[in-house]
Protein backbone atom coordinates (compact mmCIF):
# COMPACT_ATOMS: atom_id res chain seq x y z
CA UNK A 1 0.00 0.00 0.00
CA UNK A 2 2.76 2.32 0.52
CA UNK A 3 4.27 1.85 -2.63
CA UNK A 4 0.61 2.29 -4.27
CA UNK A 5 0.83 -1.31 -5.74
CA UNK A 6 -1.74 -2.86 -3.39
CA UNK A 7 -5.22 -1.52 -3.78
CA UNK A 8 -6.19 1.09 -0.83
CA UNK A 9 -8.32 4.21 -0.14
CA UNK A 10 -5.79 7.01 0.84
CA UNK A 11 -7.04 9.91 2.93
CA UNK A 12 -3.54 11.43 3.76
CA UNK A 13 -0.34 11.63 2.44
CA UNK A 14 2.78 13.20 3.58
CA UNK A 15 6.78 11.72 3.74
CA UNK A 16 6.33 10.42 6.88
CA UNK A 17 3.16 8.90 6.87
CA UNK A 18 0.10 8.09 4.99
CA UNK A 19 -3.31 7.60 6.42
CA UNK A 20 -6.00 4.79 4.52
CA UNK A 21 -9.46 3.74 5.02
CA UNK A 22 -9.60 0.21 6.98
CA UNK A 23 -11.07 -2.39 4.36
CA UNK A 24 -12.78 -4.13 7.28
CA UNK A 25 -13.66 -0.66 9.70
CA UNK A 26 -15.09 -1.18 12.99
CA UNK A 27 -17.24 1.63 12.41
CA UNK A 28 -17.33 4.12 9.26
CA UNK A 29 -14.32 5.82 8.97
CA UNK A 30 -12.09 4.03 10.74
CA UNK A 31 -8.68 4.27 9.08
CA UNK A 32 -5.02 3.66 9.77
CA UNK A 33 -2.21 5.87 9.47
CA UNK A 34 1.01 3.60 8.44
CA UNK A 35 4.55 4.97 9.10
CA UNK A 36 6.38 5.00 5.46
CA UNK A 37 9.42 4.11 6.99
CA UNK A 38 9.43 0.42 8.08
CA UNK A 39 8.93 -0.35 11.91
CA UNK A 40 7.77 -3.67 13.21
CA UNK A 41 6.90 -2.21 16.64
CA UNK A 42 6.39 1.08 18.36
CA UNK A 43 9.37 0.25 20.57
CA UNK A 44 11.32 0.40 17.74
CA UNK A 45 11.07 3.71 16.51
CA UNK A 46 12.91 7.00 17.89
CA UNK A 47 11.10 9.04 20.63
CA UNK A 48 11.22 11.90 17.81
CA UNK A 49 9.60 9.43 15.45
CA UNK A 50 6.77 8.39 17.44
CA UNK A 51 6.28 11.84 18.44
CA UNK A 52 5.93 13.02 14.13
CA UNK A 53 3.64 10.29 13.85
CA UNK A 54 1.27 10.73 16.52
CA UNK A 55 1.18 14.93 15.86
CA UNK A 56 -0.97 13.56 12.62
CA UNK A 57 -3.85 12.04 14.71
CA UNK A 58 -5.92 15.61 15.43
CA UNK A 59 -5.38 16.69 11.66
CA UNK A 60 -6.90 13.21 10.46
CA UNK A 61 -9.01 12.99 13.07
CA UNK A 62 -10.54 16.18 12.27
CA UNK A 63 -11.43 15.65 8.53
CA UNK A 64 -12.78 12.21 9.50
CA UNK A 65 -15.40 13.36 11.98
CA UNK A 66 -16.02 16.12 10.00
CA UNK A 67 -16.56 13.60 6.77
CA UNK A 68 -18.66 11.23 8.84
CA UNK A 69 -20.72 13.16 11.45
CA UNK A 70 -18.88 10.78 14.01
CA UNK A 71 -19.54 12.02 17.97
CA UNK A 72 -16.17 10.86 19.12
CA UNK A 73 -13.43 8.54 18.27
CA UNK A 74 -10.79 5.64 19.95
CA UNK A 75 -7.03 5.40 18.99
CA UNK A 76 -5.88 1.71 18.99
CA UNK A 77 -1.89 0.72 18.47
CA UNK A 78 -1.05 -3.03 18.61
CA UNK A 79 2.56 -3.90 19.15
CA UNK A 80 3.09 -7.51 18.72
CA UNK A 81 1.24 -11.16 18.07
CA UNK A 82 -0.22 -10.73 21.31
CA UNK A 83 -1.49 -7.61 21.05
CA UNK A 84 -3.58 -8.51 17.74
CA UNK A 85 -0.95 -6.76 15.52
CA UNK A 86 -2.00 -9.24 12.58
CA UNK A 87 0.44 -6.79 10.25
CA UNK A 88 3.80 -6.31 11.61
CA UNK A 89 4.09 -2.88 10.59
CA UNK A 90 3.48 0.56 12.59
CA UNK A 91 -0.20 1.72 11.95
CA UNK A 92 -2.20 3.70 14.38
CA UNK A 93 -6.40 2.76 14.61
CA UNK A 94 -8.71 5.74 14.03
CA UNK A 95 -11.91 4.61 14.92
CA UNK A 96 -14.80 6.93 14.87
CA UNK A 97 -17.41 6.60 17.56
CA UNK A 98 -21.41 7.14 16.72
CA UNK A 99 -23.86 7.78 19.80
CA UNK A 100 -26.02 5.92 18.00
CA UNK A 101 -24.34 2.40 17.29
CA UNK A 102 -22.42 2.24 20.43
CA UNK A 103 -18.85 1.40 20.83
CA UNK A 104 -18.18 -2.80 19.97
CA UNK A 105 -14.32 -3.45 19.35
CA UNK A 106 -15.33 -6.93 17.87
CA UNK A 107 -17.76 -6.13 15.14
CA UNK A 108 -16.51 -5.46 11.84
CA UNK A 109 -18.23 -5.14 8.09
CA UNK A 110 -16.75 -5.51 4.63
CA UNK A 111 -17.22 -2.55 2.89
CA UNK A 112 -16.74 -2.13 -1.09
CA UNK A 113 -14.22 -0.74 -2.95
CA UNK A 114 -17.27 1.88 -4.36
CA UNK A 115 -18.31 2.50 -0.60
CA UNK A 116 -14.58 3.58 0.02
CA UNK A 117 -13.61 4.96 -2.65
CA UNK A 118 -16.71 8.10 -2.19
CA UNK A 119 -15.89 7.77 1.97
CA UNK A 120 -12.42 8.51 1.11
CA UNK A 121 -13.29 11.75 -1.41
CA UNK A 122 -15.31 12.84 1.29
CA UNK A 123 -12.41 13.22 4.25
CA UNK A 124 -10.20 14.25 1.89
CA UNK A 125 -12.42 17.11 1.13
CA UNK A 126 -12.84 17.66 4.56
CA UNK A 127 -8.76 18.82 4.94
Amino acid sequence: MIDGKLLSHMIYDDDDCLAILDKYPIDNGHSLIITRQHYEKITDMSIDDVSRLFSKVPKIINAIIKATGADAFSIAQNNGKSAKQIIPHVHIHLIPRYNATGTLWTKRKIMSDDELKQLAEKIKNCF
